[in-house]
């Protein structure tokens, strides 16, 4: 942990990268011809430990979706990191805006106690991703919603939650995930425009959550809580304060 600003490192969790615990470890796997159940994988993010990836990926219930899963989804270390990040402010709900295939919400439910909504602007993603959280027990705390920034209201939330989700946008299309969706720089400067927007109007305490950033702007408004490097990509943490800060933060 190296947290920014001078915050508290926050609540440890058990998910080093290199993690070999039985759920983590390809050879164990190879030697049994076994590999975790839902259940299994479900405990051990419970208890504080993470699994591999592959272990949990291979549960996302279709091919493109696992082989993609490395490039788009959250990863497992990532969505227990925020799950002890979110307990250690009493965060309650979260919204993962563009939530793909349900992976963060999934994994960070098991992980804490949070209620998260994936908002997602692909319907077959919706659909994946209440699969997925059936089949890991969590839709009771976790729900997904098909809906497109700019027409579709966001919900409330204690914290917003977002990976990069409107990068797409700016991949040349043998790169994009399908073409079912509208995607572009027109669609992203809108989706970047309306979460700027949303952070503006969001009030006092609310949590905002990047994972690689999200392209835009985190209003002044917003002071920086914590920050960790040492992940495959930077996870930052800022909330709402009465203070006016400046200049504004990426």
């Amino acid at each position: 942990m190296r947290p920014g600003n001078g915050a508290a490192s926050g609540s440890e969790v058990s998910c080093s990268l290199i993690e070999t615990t039985r759920l983590s470890d390809p050879t164990f796997l190879a030697a049994t011809n076994s590999a975790p159940t839902p259940r299994e994988l479900a405990r051990a993010l419970r208890a504080g430990t993470c699994p591999a990836d592959h272990a949990f990926d291979r549960f996302l219930p279709h091919e493109l979706l696992r082989v993609v899963s490395g490039q788009y989804w959250t990863p497992l270390v990532v969505a227990a990191r925020a799950a002890a990040w979110f307990a250690d402010l009493d965060v309650r709900t979260v919204v993962d805006i563009g939530s793909g295939a349900g992976k963060f919400c999934v994994a960070a439910a098991l992980s804490g106690r949070c209620h998260f909504t994936g908002l997602e602007h692909r319907s077959r993603l919706v659909d994946a991703s209440r699969t997925l959280s059936q089949l890991f027990g969590v839709d009771d705390q976790v729900r997904f919603v098909e809906g497109t920034l700019g027409q579709s209201a966001i919900p409330l939330a204690d914290a917003y939650y977002l990976y990069n989700p409107f990068g797409e946008n700016l991949f040349a299309s043998l790169d994009h995930l399908d073409e079912d969706v509208e995607l572009g720089e027109e669609r992203y400067d809108r989706d970047i425009a309306a979460v700027e927007d949303l952070l503006r109007r969001a009030h006092v305490g609310t949590c905002v959550l990047t994972y690689n950033g999200f392209g835009g702007q985190i209003p002044s408004t917003y002071r920086e809580l914590r920050v960790e490097y040492e992940l495959p990509s930077v996870l930052r943490l800022w909330q709402k304060t009465n203070k006016a800060r400046s200049p504004d933060r990426a």
